[in-house]
């Protein structure tokens, strides 16, 4: 009887809009797991010592982008819950070495909720397109965001760590996406 244990993975990254709760989520799901959190802006800012935002005004949103791809790409995985920050999606490498090394939950929120927990992203360090409109990129990352997970987590709150782990065990190591409601 061959063993499965190689291939399931022990690291968990979470993507999604800003607001859509990954920091929050994978902060509880860490704790509760006895897992390691790491939260990639937060190593951005360290690692630049400067705000997301002060990085953006600086030197746009595409070398934001690349700095997080750099960052993302190196993460050392063990028992890790990642969250990432809303535009590593734009980066194939990044999001490709997180699939390798972690299972990738996408925390799908809606638009309108999003809104009511950032009323500003003038201070986000949010990495889009100057002319485009919080509306637009949260629809265009949509299928970004569907394309890379390996589960989808509906409308998340602060506290639903335990629902993301509870589905995660039922579904590690099985192919296809699966789906998560929580209220």
């Amino acid at each position: 009887m061959t063993s499965n244990k190689k291939s399931l993975k022990t690291s968990i990254s979470l993507i999604g809009m800003a607001g859509a709760g990954k920091s929050s989520s994978g902060l509880a799901l860490a704790s509760k797991a006895g897992m390691n959190f790491v939260d990639s802006d937060q190593l951005i800012e360290t690692q630049y010592k400067e705000t997301l935002q002060s990085i953006l005004d600086k030197y746009g949103y595409i070398k934001l982008r690349k700095i997080e791809e750099s960052v993302l790409s190196n993460i050392d995985f063990h028992e890790t819950i990642l969250a990432t920050g809303g535009s590593a999606i734009y980066s194939s490498k990044a999001m490709e070495y997180l699939r390798a090394n972690s299972c990738i939950i996408f925390l799908d929120v809606p638009l309108e909720l999003i809104l009511k927990r950032v009323p500003s992203f003038l201070d986000r360090g949010f990495a889009k397109e100057p002319s485009q409109s919080i509306e637009d990129a949260f629809a265009e990352r949509q299928d970004l965001y569907k394309k890379y997970s390996s589960g989808i987590m509906l409308s998340p709150s602060p506290a639903s760590g335990m629902q993301i782990e509870s589905g995660l065990k039922s579904s590690t190591g099985k192919g296809g996406s699966s789906t998560w409601n929580v209220s």
